[in-house]
C-alpha cells in the first residue's frame, strides 16, 4: 500500500524511510572551490583552468561572494577525462567523451578514418532523409556517427562528402533547392553546437570569414571546428564579409591567421584589393573550391587546397614551426 505521499504506508515509521530517500538523494549543486576540485581529483589547479578555459569541460557557477564553485558534476567529468587520457585519447578527445558522460568509448574512437561501409551507409540514410524531408533520421545518422566515431573523421569522411553530394545533386537538377536547403541547415545546426567555447583558451587565434558576396559558410565552420580542437581560438565573421569588417576585425585581434573561404571565386577576385592590402600586415589563406594557386597568388596569400580536415592539421604543423 502507498500513502499519499508516495512512500510505502506499510512501513513502521514512515518519516524514517523519507529521511533515507533524501539522504541517499546526493547533492549535486555547486559547492567546491577550485583547490577543493584539484585536492579531491589530484590534477593541479592550472590545468584544471585549462581544461575549463579551452575544452569547456567545467561549468562553474558563482557564489554571492563572486568565488567560482564547482559541482560534483564537474568533478565526474575531470575524473573521466583522466580516464579518457590515460587511454590514449587526445586531449581535445578526451574532453568531448568526459562532456558526454561516455565511460568506456567504443574502440573505434581512435580510429582517424571512417570505414567505407559506414560511409556508405550514413550517405544512403541522408539520401532517404532528404528524400522525405525527415529531420529526425537525418538527426539519428549523425548521431549515430559522433557517438561512434572522432569528430574530424565524421566531418572529413561523411559530413563534407555528403555536402558536396546535395550541392552536386541540386546543380544537376536532382534535387530540388527546398531539399537542398533542408540538408544544408540540418548540418549547419550540428556544426554550430560543435563550436561551443571555440574562442577561448590561450593558443594561437585564427580569424575565419567569407568574403563580400559568399554565402556559403559550411566548409570555413568545419575547418574552425578541427582547428579548434587542436588548440586554436577561433573568431568567426560569417557569411558575406565586406572587407572593411575583416579588416577591423584583424586590425583589432592580431590574429595569427585570417582564413578566408569561397566555393564562388568571383568574390576572391572582386576583393582583392582589400585582400592583397590585408597580406600585407597579416598572414591570410584561401580556402575553398574558389580558391586557386593563382588567385591566392596574385592576392599574395596562402592556398589550402586540401579538405578542411587536414588543412587544419597542416596549419597546426606550420604554426608551431614558425619562427618566434
Amino acid at each position: 500500500m502507498v500513502g499519499s505521499d508516495g512512500y510505502p504506508a506499510a512501513f513502521p515509521g514512515n518519516e524514517t524511510v523519507q529521511g533515507l530517500y533524501s539522504l541517499v538523494m546526493e547533492d549535486r549543486s555547486p559547492r567546491f572551490r577550485i583547490g577543493q576540485l584539484a585536492s579531491r581529483t589530484g590534477i593541479a589547479p592550472e590545468r584544471l583552468r585549462k581544461w575549463e578555459s579551452r575544452y569547456a569541460l567545467l561549468e562553474p557557477q558563482r557564489s554571492d561572494g563572486g568565488f567560482r564553485l564547482y559541482s560534483p558534476d564537474d568533478e565526474q567529468r575531470v575524473r573521466l577525462m583522466q580516464r579518457h587520457l590515460s587511454r590514449g585519447y587526445a586531449a581535445a578527445e578526451a574532453a568531448e567523451l568526459a562532456r558526454e558522460g561516455v565511460v568506456a568509448p567504443s574502440p573505434a574512437r581512435l580510429v582517424d578514418a571512417l570505414p567505407r561501409g559506414v560511409v556508405a551507409r550514413a550517405n544512403d540514410l541522408f539520401r532517404k532523409a532528404l528524400t522525405d524531408y525527415d529531420e529526425g533520421a537525418a538527426q539519428r545518422a549523425l548521431d549515430d556517427l559522433f557517438r561512434a566515431f572522432k569528430v574530424e573523421a565524421v566531418l572529413r569522411d561523411a559530413i563534407l562528402p555528403v555536402l558536396r553530394e546535395v550541392g552536386e545533386a541540386w546543380a544537376g537538377g536532382a534535387v530540388v533547392p527546398g531539399q537542398e536547403h533542408f540538408a544544408s541547415t540540418i548540418i549547419e545546426a550540428r556544426l554550430l553546437s560543435l563550436t561551443k567555447g571555440w574562442g577561448t583558451g590561450s593558443g594561437p587565434r585564427a580569424l575565419l570569414a567569407c568574403p563580400a558576396g559568399e554565402r556559403h559558410t559550411l566548409g570555413l565552420v568545419a575547418f574552425g571546428i578541427a582547428l579548434s580542437r587542436r588548440g586554436w581560438r577561433i573568431a568567426y565573421l560569417g557569411q558575406d564579409t565586406p572587407g572593411e569588417s575583416l579588416r577591423h576585425a584583424a586590425q583589432t585581434l592580431s590574429p595569427a591567421l585570417v582564413v578566408l573561404a569561397a566555393v564562388d571565386p568571383r568574390w576572391y577576385t572582386l576583393a582583392s584589393g582589400e585582400l592583397s592590402s590585408l597580406t600585407r600586415l597579416h598572414r591570410v589563406a584561401l580556402a575553398g573550391a574558389g580558391a586557386t594557386a593563382d588567385v591566392a597568388a596574385d592576392i599574395g596569400a596562402e592556398w589550402l587546397d586540401e579538405d578542411p580536415v587536414t588543412a587544419a592539421l597542416e596549419l597546426r604543423s606550420q604554426e608551431r614551426n614558425r619562427p618566434a
